[in-house]
């Protein structure tokens, strides 16, 4: 049975901690980063579109982040876009391009985001326990139908113990790394 679980458990977990990683992504630490644009859309002759799909985006320099539209009558929509989506950055613009300067980030602005990305991190943690508490469940009903002995639903669930703990390693690791690049000036 641990055969069939375990493909499901880690592939479950990874999207736990995936989805993390893309969390984690969108937290400012002070240095440009495209990953702060992900989700934002602009309108595009009529539709929606995330501003990625609309232009190149660069970084020259650590602080700041540069668009480069493929039709630069859509620089306003994109400013706009920008500014409605309350990420804290004001865009500027040149004519041709559209430039996005970081600002360096406070001490109590550092200490704010610390917490945020912790808490994500125990978000991510419930969710891995959730899953842990799932597939235990199914242990549970299966030697209960008398499909699996009880010592063979011990040991899978000790297995299913095993994985979770690694997961939620990997989770304090993502944490962690981002804690200290967030407090790194």
């Amino acid at each position: 049975m641990m055969k069939e679980l375990k493909p499901i458990l880690d592939d479950q977990m990874n999207k736990a901690i995936k989805s993390l990683h893309n969390q984690m992504g969108k937290v400012r630490t002070g240095r440009a980063t495209a990953a702060v644009l992900d989700g934002i859309t602009a309108d595009y002759y009529g539709s929606q579109t995330p501003i990625k799909n609309m232009g190149q985006i660069s970084t020259p320099e650590a602080r700041l982040l540069q668009i480069q539209p493929f039709d630069k009558t859509l620089i306003p929509a994109i400013e706009k876009a920008i500014l409605a989506a309350n990420i804290g950055l004001t865009p500027g613009n040149d004519g041709n391009f559209i430039r996005i300067q970081f600002p360096a980030l406070t001490e109590d602005k550092r200490k704010a985001f610390v917490k945020d990305v912790k808490k994500m991190g125990e978000d991510a943690k419930v969710q891995i326990r959730n899953i842990r508490r799932d597939q235990n469940d199914k242990v549970k009903a299966a030697e209960k139908d008398k499909k699996i002995s009880e010592d063979e639903s011990k040991k899978i669930q000790e297995e299913i113990q095993k994985i979770t703990d690694n997961f939620i390693k990997e989770v304090d690791n993502v944490v962690n790394a981002k804690e200290k690049e967030l407090l790194t000036v």
